[in-house]
């Protein structure tokens, strides 16, 4: 397991070092940057790829223009998974796979994932919280992850603001929630304390004398 990590560090390494091989930052469909660290994710999954179906991954990538559009392409289908279950979705299609996988094999396997959990996509989970009812705390939501990163957003936005606006937030908000799940947090939807409901009975004239008799008395002090 060592020698793999070491070969694996080595051809990230030498993909790095190659100007025209390493993915560079690039718009999303969203119009948003992807981070540094989803960028240095897909480095990192076709560094492993290339270890693990080697010949086949030559034949698919012959030359470095076909590496770069591969590898922007992936980086916009799995823009909306960590990092760290892209890289763990492609480690375990490598272990199961015998052929070099499609971006569509990656997908499944970060969707499944997410639902072993129990969690939407974001894509999902953001059309979820736009349209869920209120009082949103009562709303039956598929995971209480799509309500806090909802709350964290801002109902308001999300249900008056364009998606192009409040979709980055939401999703931005939403992976902060994954990473806790994920890392074996329970989450829970947090119901407001009902205030307690006012007695609605009637005083006696004599127990209403009595009150303005000490109103009085305090007065006077």
């Amino acid at each position: 397991m060592k020698k793999a990590d070491a070969l694996t560090r080595k051809v990230s390494s030498e993909v790095a070092s190659q100007g025209g091989g390493s993915l560079k930052q690039a718009p999303s469909q969203h119009g948003e940057q992807p981070g540094h660290d989803h960028v240095d994710a897909i480095n990192q999954v076709f560094a492993e790829l290339e270890l693990a179906y080697h010949n086949q991954y030559h034949k698919a990538f012959p030359e470095r223009e076909s590496l770069n559009v591969a590898k922007k392409y992936w980086l916009e289908c799995l823009a909306e998974f960590s990092p760290e279950m892209i890289l763990q979705a492609t480690r375990n299609v490598v272990k199961t796979q015998q052929f070099l996988p499609s971006v569509a094999t990656i997908v499944q396997g970060c969707e499944e994932s997410l639902s072993n959990y129990g969690l939407p996509a974001v894509r999902d989970a953001y059309v979820e919280a736009c349209c869920a009812t209120h009082p949103k705390a009562e709303y039956a939501w598929s995971h209480p992850a799509v309500f806090i990163a909802g709350k964290n957003t801002g109902w308001f936005e999300l249900e008056n603001e364009v998606e192009a606006r409040a979709f980055p937030k939401f999703e931005a908000h939403y992976k902060k929630q994954l990473q806790r799940v994920l890392a074996g947090e329970t989450l829970e939807v947090e119901i407001p304390v009902a205030l307690p409901e006012q007695s609605s009975k009637q005083l006696s004239a004599e127990e209403n004398k009595k009150k303005l008799d000490e109103l009085r008395k305090s007065l006077q002090k």
